[in-house]
């Protein structure tokens, strides 16, 4: 039985990469598309675009704030919010906190969830940095959970 992907998607890389060679952008498609779109929504500013308004997890707001029992709730719901409303290709299983980076300034947000069209789960992980940095490589992982 072969399975119908194209609810899953395919869309430009983020940051858009551009092949020279062939005149084309970097495409992803799948899963890889379902994490970038991710970890977009996640650094995404609600109100940022412009014709989407709504777009956005606005964890921008709590970059200073103390990581305590209240801000980490606030953090899980903002997160799950906008995966809810906004990434319609998966279903939610679990937002996780790790915050043993906390005196370093960063927390990693773990996302389990499964693709809607193929029931495949997925485990996202997502650096929150709590201070400012000056040279921070964001990098994001995704893996197959059996």
């Amino acid at each position: 039985m072969e399975q119908n992907l194209t609810f899953i998607g395919r869309g430009w890389s983020f940051p858009p990469k551009f092949n020279s060679n062939s005149g084309t952008v970097e495409m992803l498609e799948q899963e890889a598309d379902i994490a970038s779109s991710l970890g977009v929504l996640l650094q995404t500013v609600r109100g940022e675009r412009v014709m989407l308004p709504q777009y956005g997890c606005n964890l921008d707001e709590l970059i200073f704030e103390n990581l305590d029992t209240r801000m980490k709730t606030l953090m899980t719901d903002k997160i799950e919010s906008a995966i809810h409303y906004h990434e319609p290709r998966i279903e939610l299983e679990k937002v996780t906190l790790d915050d043993s980076g906390e005196l370093e300034g960063v927390i990693l947000i773990g996302i389990v969830y499964r693709v809607r069209t193929t029931n495949s789960r997925f485990n996202f992980v997502f650096p929150f940095y709590k201070l400012e940095g000056t040279d921070i490589n964001l990098t994001t992982s995704i893996s197959l959970i059996s």
